[in-house]
C-alpha cells in the first residue's frame, strides 16, 4: 500500500552606493545590481523519509518476512500520495462505477483460473483524503454485487476526512515480489487463496476490502503483517488511519452488510473488510 517534506539565507545582500556625479562628468554610471544568494540544491526537492518497497526483508517461516521492529520513520506512519490517476479538481468526493477496461484487468491479478469472471467485477475510481491533507483520486476492483455500496463507504471516509496512503489495482509483480513489510495500500480485488489456506480468499471474488493495511495489521500468533508494523499494535495509541472498534469506518462498511475481522479473535485482521465474513 503507497507511505515528506531549504533555507535561505538570513542576511541580506548588500546593497552598493550610487555614485555622484562631478560637474566634468557626461554620464552617470549605474551601480551594478545586487548579488542576490542561489538557494540551496536541495531547496526544490522534497525529502522523503521511507521509500516503500525499496528494502527486502530475510525470510521467515509460512514465506513471510521476518518480523522486525517499526522503523522510526513509520510509527507514526505519514506519508504522501504518489497519484496514479489525476486528482479532482475541485477537491470534492467523486466516485465513478464502470465495467473493467481491458487494460486495467490486464495489469490486475485477474487470470483464467480466478473464481470470478471479469464481468463479474467492476472498476472504482473514488477521491480520497491523503495523509499528507491533499485530495487523490484512487482506482479499485471490485465484485459488482459490492460495486455501489463501496462508493457510498468511501464517500463516507472522505466526509470524515479520514485519510489513505494510497488506492490502487493489486499487480501481479506484487504476488511474487520479496516481502518488505512496508506495504499500505488500500485495495480489493486480489487473486489469491486466503492467509495459510489452499481456499480462495474473499479477495479472489471482489468481496473484500483491506483498508491502510500498515496501520490496521493482521496478528496471528507472532505473525505479523505487514511484517514491519508491529507498532500499531498498540491500538490505545490512536494515529491516523487506524480503524478501531465502532468507529467511522466500521460503521459505514456494517451499513452495507459487511463485517470486519478486527472484530476476530483469531485470527485477527484489522485491515480487512468482508461481504461474506471470511
Amino acid at each position: 500500500m503507497a507511505l515528506t517534506l531549504a533555507a535561505c539565507s538570513s542576511e541580506a545582500p548588500s546593497v552598493p552606493q550610487p555614485v555622484a556625479a562631478t560637474p566634468s562628468s557626461t554620464a552617470v554610471a549605474k551601480p551594478p545590481a545586487p548579488v542576490i544568494p542561489a538557494p540551496p540544491a536541495t531547496s526544490s526537492a522534497p525529502v522523503v523519509p521511507w521509500q516503500v518497497g525499496a528494502r527486502p526483508l530475510p525470510l521467515g517461516s509460512g514465506g513471510f518476512g521476518k518480523i522486525e521492529p517499526t522503523p522510526p520513520e513509520l510509527v507514526n506512519r505519514a506519508l504522501p500520495t504518489k497519484d496514479v490517476l489525476p486528482p479532482p479538481a475541485d477537491g470534492k468526493y467523486h466516485a465513478t462505477v464502470s465495467a473493467v477496461p481491458a487494460d486495467v484487468l490486464a495489469r490486475s491479478t485477474w487470470q483464467p483460473g480466478c473464481p470470478v469472471k471479469p464481468t463479474a467485477l467492476r472498476y472504482l475510481t473514488m477521491s480520497f483524503r491523503g495523509f499528507d491533507g491533499r485530495t487523490h483520486t484512487g482506482e479499485m476492483l471490485v465484485n459488482a454485487q459490492g460495486a455501489a455500496g463501496i462508493t457510498e463507504v468511501f464517500g463516507q471516509l472522505f466526509a470524515a476526512r479520514f485519510p489513505l496512503e494510497e488506492m490502487r489495482v493489486t499487480s501481479p509483480a506484487e504476488l511474487t515480489a520479496p516481502p518488505t513489510g512496508d506495504g499500505n495500500s488500500t485495495s480489493a480485488f486480489v487473486c489469491r487463496p486466503a492467509r495459510g489456506q489452499t481456499s480462495w480468499s474473499a479477495h479472489a471474488y471482489g468481496l473484500a476490502v483491506d483498508v491502510n493495511p500498515f496501520c490496521n495489521p493482521y496478528t496471528q500468533g507472532d505473525l505479523v503483517l505487514p511484517e514491519l508494523a508491529s507498532a500499531y499494535l498498540a491500538r490505545s495509541n490512536r494515529r491516523p488511519g487506524m480503524v478501531l472498534a465502532g468507529d467511522a469506518t466500521v460503521r459505514a462498511f456494517a451499513a452495507i452488510g459487511w463485517s470486519w475481522g478486527g472484530a476476530w479473535t483469531s485470527p485477527k485482521d484489522r485491515m480487512h473488510f468482508t461481504a461474506t465474513g471470511h
